[in-house]
């Protein structure tokens, strides 16, 4: 099951016959694995990584870091929840060490994340302090490498 979960993570594009013979199992099996994942919510989704710059549609990402006051009995999943049903809201991730909370969004200018952060988060009863990092150039997401080559044709060397 791991092998094909590991598969399907780097390529959703493959098709149940090409996760068979890759796995050496049957066609009909592999359907099964996928139709039981999917089921059983480990499968949550499939989704295509896009590079917004060279498809030239201009957006702004940032990361919000969250330093908030768990609910007793709750902990952090109410907070963490009404956030994460935010439309700008692309992810909220609970983390360990200096913050709480990893807020990501995505909008069309840094003026709309800024008005998200004044209007929207920071009035919360129980966010107490955040921090916002605009994404000025991803280099690689979910394990795929977006500038193998800068604009002048020079490569970027991996130590």
């Amino acid at each position: 099951m791991e092998q094909l979960l590991k598969l399907l993570e780097t390529n959703p594009t493959l098709t149940p016959r090409q996760l068979a013979v890759m796995l050496c199992r049957d066609e009909k099996a592999v359907k099964g694995m996928i139709d039981e994942c999917v089921s059983k919510g480990i499968i949550k989704g499939y989704r295509t990584i896009i590079d917004w710059e060279k498809a030239g549609v201009n957006h702004v990402k940032a990361q919000i870091e969250l330093k908030v006051t768990p609910k007793k009995g709750r902990g952090f999943d109410e907070i963490a929840m009404a956030i994460a049903s935010m439309e700008e809201v692309e992810g909220v991730t609970l983390m360990s060490g200096g913050y709480d909370l990893l807020i990501e969004i995505k909008a069309k200018t840094f003026q709309d994340i800024a008005m998200f952060v004044f209007k929207r988060l920071s009035p919360m009863d129980d966010v107490n302090e955040t921090a916002t990092h605009f994404v000025l150039r991803p280099y690689k997401q979910a394990g795929i490498m977006f500038h193998e080559e800068d604009e002048d044709g020079r490569s970027f060397n991996a130590l």
